[in-house]
């Protein structure tokens, strides 16, 4: 340091915060206007501006903010910004804590390298110590291919602390940009993936790949877009038009998510009384086991005022998981839809439920399955495609669980269906039915046509001893009260007081305990 006439002085604290302050500033600002600019062309916003949305005012606070890249060569000799293209930290979010990490686009277009993945890695390490949950804002190009194997070696660290976390707090991947390669399993890994259309993508191999190996042509949106993965894949939990309405439905998850796996989901107060009567349940269902209606219906008609979220709402549309709360508690929601294939379970239904039972079971959150299911699909392509495996997923979820467990069935609980929704005899703390429960091994006219095919044959009117006998099965075994006779099911409710069974099986039951046996993990199907 020089003074006007030349000579020496020492540096003073004010100089240095001086030149602190210069490049925190720096390291904020990033690249520069232009760089910003296209971003905003892109209809993306920027990684600090996410991070607003996303956490409460003035909350964030950042890590490693001048940490930069030591790689050489390739031209990144010349180039070494600030925060090497991934901002760290925490903030909160409704006044609780969480950690984050947000891919810089701007900056080598968010690709990970050495000292981008040891951000991430330490703010991963963080969370875990705190017990607070991780929100990653995805917006990168994959590896950094200047730094080679480092970078391949940093999405592994990633992927072990996403693997150690899994079931002890909860880790939310928020994609907001392109997201290939190898980089698409740490989201995988995760709980809940998040999407925006037109500017998110996932995949393992891009279109160029696609093409000149299959031929296929095809867009990025078209083979990793935000719809694919909701629609069609199952990869992505919510889809949105806009990254404001994306974060602010992170923020609403989060608010129904406790911390860690060893506390409960935070409790909101609420004026819907818990004793209130359902009056129209009995409307919204049909008596008549063959007419359809929306499940979603009677989910509003249950839960603190008429709230939910629910997940992968556009795979596997037919059965419904989503998170409510009742009783100012959350709960989760697991349900046949008979709008939808009549509410069977097949392979997709089956893997979307069994992955929501364990991230309900692993976060403290109670579990209220609605049945109405007439069995699982049958046909070749089921057959196949593994549906025994991917069934027993359910049945090992529900069979694993230790939360409170309530179910309630509206209609047809039929055959190996009923026993995977969460029976009595695989673990269901209690069981209920309306008056319109028809639970069987399978449906009266099937049954009939196995127990009477003889007597239905040798007939002089055939069709009217299949009706006769289609009759006395039912009045034999499927009325409504031979399960609660046998003690199946624990009481058989109007539907009017669906709602006030429910919170009170769920009070009574918020102190439940349960121990697995000993051992390292078990071995669920795959």
């Amino acid at each position: 340091m020089t003074t006007d006439a030349g000579t020496e002085t020492a540096p003073t604290t004010a100089g240095r915060v001086a030149d602190l302050h210069r490049i925190k500033q720096q390291a904020v600002l990033g690249p520069g206007d232009a760089a910003t600019a296209a971003q905003h062309a892109k209809g993306k916003l920027t990684a600090r501006e996410r991070l607003a949305l996303l956490l409460d005012d003035g909350s964030f606070q950042e890590v490693e903010p001048l940490r930069r890249h030591r790689a050489s060569g390739f031209g990144l000799e010349h180039r070494k910004p600030y925060t090497d293209g991934v901002i760290t930290g925490w903030g909160t979010v409704h006044g609780r804590t969480v950690f984050v990490y947000a891919h810089d686009f701007r900056i080598f277009g968010g690709a990970l390298g050495e000292a981008h993945a040891a951000k991430i890695h330490k703010i991963m390490d963080m969370a875990l110590a705190a017990g607070a949950p991780l929100i990653s804002l995805n917006d990168g190009a994959g590896a950094r291919i200047q730094e080679g194997v480092t970078a391949l070696a940093g999405y592994g660290g990633i992927f072990l602390r996403n693997t150690r976390a899994s079931g002890v707090i909860p880790q939310i991947s928020v994609m907001l940009g392109p997201c290939a390669g190898g980089a698409a399993y740490s989201p995988a890994l995760t709980d809940f993936v998040f999407m925006v259309r037109e500017t998110s993508q996932m995949f393992i191999t891009g279109p160029d790949v696609v093409q000149a190996v299959t031929g296929e042509k095809i867009s990025q949106n078209g083979l990793g877009g935000a719809d694919v993965h909701h629609h069609t894949s199952g990869v992505c939990h919510f889809a949105y038009d806009d990254e404001a309405t994306c974060l602010e439905e992170v923020r609403y998850l989060l608010s129904l998510l406790p911390a860690n796996n060893r506390t409960p989901p935070p409790v909101q107060l609420t004026a819907d009384p818990a004793d209130r009567r359902c009056e129209s349940l009995a409307d919204l269902v049909p008596a008549d086991g063959s007419r359809t209606y929306d499940m979603r219906r009677v989910v509003e008609e249950i839960t603190d005022d008429g709230e939910y979220m629910e997940i992968q709402e556009r795979w596997a549309t037919n059965i419904i998981v989503a998170l409510a709360r009742m009783d100012g508690h959350t709960v989760g929601i697991v349900a046949s839809q008979p709008q939808s294939m009549a509410g069977v379970l097949d392979i997709n239904a089956a893997e979307k439920a069994a992955r929501f039972v364990q991230m309900c079971d692993a976060f403290n959150i109670p579990l209220v399955t609605l049945l109405d299911v007439p069995g699982f699909l049958p046909g070749v392509g089921q057959e196949h495609g593994g549906i025994i495996r991917h069934g027993a997923k359910l049945l090992y979820a529900y069979c694993n669980a230790t939360v409170p467990r309530v179910q309630m069935i509206l209609r047809k609980a039929y055959g190996g269906a009923y026993i995977v929704m969460d029976s009595r005899s695989v673990g269901a703390d209690l069981s209920f039915a309306w008056p319109t429960n028809e639970i069987a091994v399978m449906g009266a006219e099937g049954a009939a046509n196995v127990i009477f095919r003889r007597r239905i044959q040798d007939a002089d009117d055939p069709d009217a001893m299949r009706r006769r006998m289609v009759k006395e099965y039912q009045a034999e075994l499927m009325h409504p009260y031979y399960a609660a006779e046998r003690g199946l099911i624990d009481d058989v409710i109007d539907p009017a007081e669906t709602r006030e069974v429910l919170v009170g099986a769920l009070r009574v039951l918020r102190g439940k305990h349960a121990d697995l046996p000993l051992r390292k993990h078990g071995n669920p199907p795959q």
